[in-house]
């Protein structure tokens, strides 16, 4: 299962990317409110400058909600790097344009996906990625995971090629049981990528380890 940092900070996707482990990045207009980018030059060159970091797909979300402002800014965020994979809203105008994109050659990401009948949809359409909100599904109590399982064994079973991108990841065993459940890829918070590495034995066998070193000495 792939790892994407789910952020537009650029200090954090750098301290992820440093391990080796991080295949790629979502962004949506959230995250770049938080990060205090304004305008749209400021957002294309923050996108770059991601792209720069990453040896992997950028998810870039669109802001219009209408088709014809759809294509018009899927267009200019696909020319601005090879990485760059157009992110937009699972609505009616939206997979329209997931349609629209997937027959001229330019990669989408489904999101804001909380159903099976929305992610099979976004599939004919011709989405690279689907976008599922576990997170958000959980919080009015579904069940994220039992949605990504669900998409992932129909995929599955008709050969669908669009990979199954679970987001709105909340802890890290969602992260575990999004890939138990067959995700392609889960992108979280940097932080929940790096607590990845928490264990208290593994902190307590490296101390003791650490002692008897010393021992030696």
């Amino acid at each position: 299962m792939k790892l994407f940092a789910d952020t537009a900070n650029l200090n954090k996707i750098r301290e992820v990317a440093e391990l080796g482990v991080l295949d790629g990045v979502t962004t949506n207009p959230s995250l770049m409110a938080k990060e205090g980018i304004k305008g749209a030059e400021e957002i294309k060159r923050r996108y770059i400058d991601i792209c720069n970091l990453v040896d992997g797909d950028v998810s870039a979300e669109v802001f219009a909600t209408d088709f014809e402002g759809m294509i018009r800014e899927g267009k200019i965020l696909s020319s601005l790097h090879e990485n760059i994979v157009v992110k937009i809203p699972c609505t009616k105008d939206g997979i329209r344009a997931v349609k629209y994109f997937y027959d001229n050659g330019v990669r989408t990401n489904c999101t804001l996906v909380f159903s099976a009948g929305q992610a099979l949809l976004a599939a004919k359409a011709g989405a690279t990625y689907l976008s599922p909100f576990v997170g958000r599904l959980d919080d009015i109590s579904g069940d994220g995971i039992e949605l990504i399982a669900q998409i992932a064994e129909i995929y599955d079973k008709y050969d669908y090629e669009t990979e199954v991108l679970a987001a709105s990841v909340r802890h890290t065993m969602h992260i575990v049981q999004c890939m138990d459940a067959g995700a392609d890829v889960a992108t979280c918070p940097p932080e929940l990528i790096l607590a990845l590495l928490n264990h208290p034995l593994t902190d307590s066998g490296l101390a003791r380890f650490t002692t008897d070193a010393q021992k030696m000495t």
